[in-house]
């Protein structure tokens, strides 16, 4: 195995922009590109390897393949065959609606399927705009219900202008919704259970409205008021910076303009790269290399012990995996 990287799978939207096909140096097209999945193993839309020997395999192919060389001892140990983690690029030129995804337990009682955590890193936005994360206010789940039909539920959603590098963690059961104006990437478990609630009454090219899950979305929503929904950190150059924490992912950010070693001998996981800026090369033990852009995702295999990131001149790097790293300043080596 070597670090691969895959066909994006693009996804017209009805409120896609003309951001993705430029950022990942892509041909131009007329369409409107809402979302462009960089990693999935969701069903009906497998990626498959765009580099090296394996060319043309999907993603399901790998795992049968190779199993816990590639996801990690634990990981397959949890998840079997199923890669857990989904990874997009969305590009919002109109706003998403209002939405939720349901928890592992309802997700797997209704739907059979993984519940939906996630998380945005905001790569670029346009001035004043904006996202919604979940309420300004206590409501309970009948004026949620009252809300929605009378067109208010928008009044008691918190709204956070954005800039570029800002973070936010979505934990299933938090009603949020992207903004116009917003390009991010995502990380998120693999599932494609979304409850939408509002769509700004919006119809598509035969003047349909888009479905709603009212009645789906209350079981699922948390209904806390938090006091900030977005997740605050302090930058750092060559130096990682966690980002989010959770049980089903870790993440963080790495700015460098120096060549860096990371050490996951010890990680048991796969490892994910999301190249948001500039170019690297990813050297591995194996003496595996790969100049990966602007735009591109890299799978390490769990089978990796080290890597070193060799910036051109400069990169920036989200740095994705199951489970916990250890002391990271302590296995982040930066070389002159």
């Amino acid at each position: 195995m070597y670090p691969f990287i895959f066909e994006p799978l693009l996804k017209e939207k009805i409120w896609g922009g003309k951001d993705i096909r430029p950022f990942k140096r892509l041909l131009p097209g007329n369409d409107t590109i809402g979302e462009s999945w960089e990693l999935s193993h969701v069903e009906g839309n497998y990626s498959i390897v765009a580099n090296g020997a394996l060319a043309g395999q999907s993603i399901d192919d790998l795992i049968e393949t190779f199993g816990a060389a590639l996801l990690g001892g634990k990981v397959f140990q949890q998840f079997g065959k199923r890669f857990p983690l989904l990874i997009k690029f969305i590009d919002a030129q109109d706003n998403l609606s209002i939405q939720v995804h349901p928890g592992d337990e309802l997700a797997q009682k209704r739907h059979h399927s993984f519940g939906k955590t996630e998380m945005w890193y905001v790569i670029k936005a346009a001035h004043g705009a904006a996202l919604y994360s979940g309420f300004s206010q206590q409501i309970d789940a009948g004026e949620y219900v009252r809300r929605v039909a009378d067109n208010s539920f928008m009044d008691v959603l918190q709204r956070y202008e954005v800039t570029a590098g800002d973070v936010f963690f979505l934990p299933a059961g938090r009603v949020h919704a992207i903004g116009s104006g917003c390009f991010i990437a995502e990380i998120q478990q693999t599932s494609n259970i979304t409850y939408r609630i509002y769509d700004y009454d919006r119809r598509d090219a035969r003047g349909n409205a888009r479905e709603l899950h009212v009645e789906q979305a209350k079981d699922a929503i948390d209904y806390t008021v938090y006091p900030d929904c977005r997740t605050t950190c302090e930058p750092a150059e060559n130096s990682p910076v966690q980002l989010v924490q959770c049980k089903y992912f870790t993440t963080s950010l790495l700015s460098v303009n120096k060549t860096v070693k990371r050490d996951f001998a010890t990680l048991d996981s796969f490892v994910i790269y999301i190249l948001t800026e500039g170019r690297a090369t990813i050297r591995d033990d194996g003496g595996n290399e790969l100049t990966v852009c602007q735009g591109q995702t890299v799978l390490l295999p769990a089978a990796v012990q080290w890597l070193e990131i060799i910036p051109s001149p400069r990169a920036k790097l989200l740095e994705t995996y199951v489970g916990n790293c250890g002391n990271q300043d302590s296995r982040f080596g930066i070389q002159d």
